[in-house]
Formats: structure tokens, sequence, C-alpha cells
């Protein structure tokens, strides 16, 4: 399996900035996390809080400043490698949880290491993660056949397939009921202990945002990052 690019993971954003035209979304944004923090980014709606998700995930470039993920700025590599230090080193969930319809469970949580000539254990790993995951019984469904909460569920083991360094989730339980959000919240912590990435979250539920080691809150473009108490 792919080992990660250091012992120590390392995310840096510094003097961050992000222009739509006129419109600033982000203005000289600075923080710097490590291998097995958890982070909580929070903040009114239109503050800024995906874009910045999407530039450290180097989704979107940045207008201004820098973002360093193991020493490494993605954005002066080129496309191609860019897309293989994102399929690398990155892993995405989102709101929506994008799961190919066509594809079983288990072709879902492989579709990552397609970009790999050479992962002899991947299906290994895919297999481990579903376990982890609550669903080995589902593993030959396709996502038509599942509940949301099942979805988000393999959408989570997909994002960890390449054992990336970041795991980045975009409002992973927005579109779940109670009951099923401290479910996934349960499974994304005890995933990111295992795992010891940097776990990033974006969310509105400021209950799922106190359960982390460090709070990042926007407001007008800046951000104060705040940890537990």
């Amino acid at each position: 399996m792919r080992q990660p690019p250091t012992n120590i993971s390392m995310l840096q954003v510094s003097n961050l900035s992000k222009d739509y035209g006129s419109v600033e979304v982000l203005r000289d944004v600075s923080f710097s996390f490590t291998e097995g923090v958890s982070v909580a980014i929070t903040g009114p709606s239109g503050s800024g809080k995906s874009t910045l998700l999407h530039i450290i995930g180097t989704l979107e470039k940045p207008t201004n400043g820098q973002v360093a993920i193991n020493d490494t700025d993605p954005f002066v590599l080129s496309e191609p490698e860019l897309a293989q230090y994102r399929n690398s080193v990155i892993g995405f969930v989102f709101q929506d949880n994008h799961l190919l319809p066509q594809y079983s469970v288990l072709e879902n949580v492989l579709v990552p290491t397609f970009a790999f000539k050479q992962q002899p254990d991947a299906t290994e790993r895919a297999h481990e993660l579903l376990n982890r995951v609550g669903l080995t019984d589902r593993i030959s469904h396709r996502p038509g056949e599942l509940s949301g909460g099942e979805r988000q569920r393999v959408a989570i083991a997909r994002a960890l397939i390449n054992q990336p360094n970041i795991l980045l989730c975009d409002e992973p339980t927005g579109n779940l009921d109670t009951a099923t959000t401290e479910t996934i919240a349960n499974l994304l912590f005890e995933l990111h202990q295992a795992e010891k990435n940097i776990l990033i979250v974006v969310t509105h539920n400021l209950t799922f945002a106190s359960r982390f080691q460090q709070h990042l809150q926007l407001a007008d473009g800046t951000c104060r990052v705040d940890s537990d108490s």
C-alpha cells in the first residue's frame, strides 16, 4: 500500500486570500495543523468555508498566499502531477456522496485506486474499510439500494482507501437525520483515531463542531482558530 510521503503530516496555510472578481471571499487566512489533529470549520453562510476547504484540497487555487502539505506547494505542480498528488495525499467526503450509481459498494470504494498502477492489496484494504464502517453485508449492492447513512459510510471508506494524510469533509452530515448524524460523527472520529490523519470538517452543526480539537471560525473572510477547552 502507498505510504505517506513523510513520517509526520503537516498542513500550513499562509496569508491566504481568494477573490472572485471584486468579491473578496477569504482575506489573509493563516494556520497550521499536524498529524492526528481534528479541526472543525464553522461560520455563517457565504463566509468562505467551502472555498477554504476546496483550496486546501487543491480543487481551487488561491488568489494570493500559499498552501503547503508536507512541505510541498501543490499549486506549483503540473496538472497531471497535481491530480496524482491530490489522489495520494487528500481524501474527500462531500454532503452529497457522489457515488457512481452503476458501481457496487466495493467498486465505489476502489475508484480512487484506479490511478495507481500497482496496488496489489487495494481490494484487501477496501474490504477492511467496509468492515470498519459496518457495510460488509452490503458490499455488492448499488448506491440506489442503500440508505443515506449507508451511502455516506461508503463515501468515507472511499476517501480513506489511499491512506490520505488529510481527510476533508464538507457538511458530511448535512443531509442526515439526527440519529444518523451521530452515527456518522462517531465513525469519522473512530477512523480518524485509527488512521492518524489530519481531519478537517466544515459543518453548521455546533454540537458536532464542539467535539473537535481545533475550531476554525470564519467571518467576513478572516479566521480565528480556537483549541477545545
